[in-house]
């Protein structure tokens, strides 16, 4: 299978687990759902470590604690705001990973007194931060501006678990270590959020359950797609087809929730699209050992 083909299949299985988030959401709380995805990636995982035999032993456990740590709370936090907002403005949100990813390279850049800031950047930044008005100018009216800014901040979470990836990747961890540990901070986290919440549902309902078990099962089969597909083709491309995540959940939460997505709400996504694939494309130009598009959440 191609590297594009790779991609568009990823990313159709990520929207479709949106979906699974979505309505396993209307009988489970977040902390249970980011469990038992945690769970079924864990033993995932763990199969194709022994398989290829990788030991799970790392000498690397605080790298992979903050790796863990920011990645567990931005994916929580998304699958909080899928439960309570369109899905394409969900997945959206999520996705501008890579424009504040731009803005930390801006703010370093300042930090750090080095080159003259790249403006081509700070233009990609604005148009992110424009698209993002837009989406959530309509979800405003509709009091879901909760769920709208924890989306966002899975974004801004997301970039951060993003450049840890990185960083473990450069110091030697394969993929699949750092997957399988990212899925036990998962289950330590929905544990920790669901306890002192309520605890666990009961499996009463099959659908529901069958839900929870297909969001692991998606999200797992989507990274090893992913993953493949940037280790063979080119990264530009990669993350271009990534965002069709985003017709995708468009397509489904029209068609399975009849979820109402405002005209400025589609020009705020278009924008965000363009600026996020303008944020890679510099990210290459500007700086190109800084983080690639993520092959490891959500």
């Amino acid at each position: 299978m191609s590297a594009p083909l790779m991609m568009v299949l990823a990313t159709l299985l990520f929207a479709a687990m949106g979906v699974c988030v979505k309505f396993a959401s209307q009988h489970y709380a977040t902390g249970e759902i980011v469990f038992y995805r945690g769970l079924v990636g864990a033993i995932a995982m763990a199969l194709l470590l022994r398989s290829r035999g990788i030991a799970m032993s790392t000498r690397l456990p605080a790298m992979h604690f903050w790796r863990s740590a920011s990645g567990v709370t931005a994916l929580s936090l998304w699958f909080y705001a899928i439960g309570g907002l369109p899905l394409a403005t969900a997945m959206t949100l999520n996705y501008m990973s890579s424009v504040w990813m731009a803005l930390f390279l801006i703010g370093g850049a300042i930090v750090l007194g080095g080159a003259r800031t790249d403006g081509r950047l700070v233009a990609t930044v604005l148009v992110g931060f424009v698209g993002v008005a837009l989406i959530l100018r309509p979800t405003i009216e509709r009091d879901q501006l909760w769920h709208g800014l924890m989306g966002l901040l899975s974004g801004l979470l997301s970039a951060m678990a993003y450049l840890q990836v990185t960083a473990l990747g450069r110091a030697g961890e394969p993929e699949p270590r750092v997957v399988f540990y990212f899925s036990l901070g998962g289950m330590a986290a929905g544990l920790l959020i669901s306890i002192p919440f309520g605890g666990f549902h009961v499996h009463g309902d099959w659908f529901a359950a069958t839900m929870l078990l297909a969001v692991g099962l998606l999200a797992t089969a989507a990274q090893l797609l992913m993953t493949r597909a940037y280790s063979i083709g080119r990264p530009l491309v990669n993350a271009s087809l990534q965002y069709l995540g985003i017709v995708y959940a468009f397509i489904f939460g029209a068609v399975l929730f009849d979820d109402p997505i405002a005209p400025m709400a589609l020009a705020g996504m278009a924008l965000v699209v363009g600026a996020g694939l303008a944020a890679v494309r510099l990210r290459n130009t500007v700086a190109p050992r800084v983080a690639a598009p993520s092959t490891l959440e959500p």
